[in-house]
């Protein structure tokens, strides 16, 4: 195959070629940005523009990866979040739009809950630093604690707190266990909420490549979340908020939990831009 010399003719080759293999066609315009450095209006407005011939070698390449099944945010190392480009790798979940939405209502029930207060926060199995960092960099007064079990997984959150200059703690550990020895005001979560008998309908390129314990939980994926509402009683000051991102089908679960450990809290299901349940809240007062 001769290798594209313009952007556009190595995007239409590209394009076509991830189609046969049945990958999305828009994954192309991701690794073409990823290679040449740009914005998609950059892209836009150079797309006649010829490549180097290393910058066709390193197209190929990558599209070819991706072809064959590994996630293109894994093949060109970073997945947008909010805004910004969180470097990710097989070590970590790849962040999704959805857990954008939780970010963006926990800011406005945080603002609501307590104005100008300090407020101290715990992102609990924070992966890539997705939560915990946008919620420090879009609320710099935050004092957050971004935590997980895997140290595997804390060393891409922490090269991500250092590339982005945010200042947060880490702490590693299992749910709670890492924060258990203080109170606070917010925790939020992305905790693995798949039950194992869905694995079977997973997609192979998830299920191949990102990591199984950043997806599946025991109980039919309510596990963690059964005991970060047991454990977290002890723990929040008042008042108090705590989110956690859900399954589409966990909400009346999820929302119970919840209820059993803070009954004085008002719960609420909220639903995704979809509208498919996606988030709970457990405000305290």
């Amino acid at each position: 195959m001769k290798t594209p010399r313009q952007a556009y003719d190595a995007l239409v080759w590209a394009s076509a070629f991830l189609k046969e293999y049945g990958r999305e066609e828009n994954a192309a315009r991701l690794i073409l940005q990823h290679v040449l450095g740009c914005s998609y209006s950059a892209l836009m407005q150079h797309m006649y523009d010829e490549l180097s011939h290393a910058q066709s070698v390193e197209f190929d390449a990558l599209v070819k990866e991706h072809a064959v099944g590994r996630p293109v945010q894994y093949c060109i190392g970073y997945e947008e979040f909010y805004g910004r480009k969180f470097t990710v790798n097989e070590s970590v979940l790849i962040p999704r739009p959805e857990t954008e939405e939780l970010v963006y209502y926990a800011l406005q029930k945080i603002e609501k809950l307590f104005g100008n207060q300090p407020v101290k926060l715990a992102d609990i199995g924070t992966g890539s630093g997705a939560i915990g960092l946008t919620m420090k960099l879009e609320r710099p007064s935050l004092d957050v604690t971004v935590t997980d079990l895997s140290e595997r997984a804390m060393e891409v959150a922490v090269y991500n707190a250092k590339k982005m200059d945010a200042s947060v703690r880490f702490a590693l550990g299992d749910l709670t266990e890492p924060i258990a020895g203080e109170t606070w005001d917010v925790i939020l979560s992305n905790p693995p909420y798949i039950a194992f008998d869905e694995l079977p309908l997973m997609s192979e390129i998830v299920l191949e490549h990102e990591p199984h314990t950043a997806l599946f939980a025991a109980e039919d994926g309510l596990k963690l979340y059964r005991r970060l509402a047991e454990e977290s009683a002890t723990i929040m000051k008042r008042p108090a908020l705590i989110g956690v991102e859900i399954g589409y089908a966990q909400g009346e679960a999820v929302s119970g939990f919840f209820t059993q450990h803070f009954p004085e809290a008002t719960v609420s299901v909220v639903k995704d831009i979809n509208g498919k349940d996606r988030m709970v809240f457990c405000e305290i007062v």
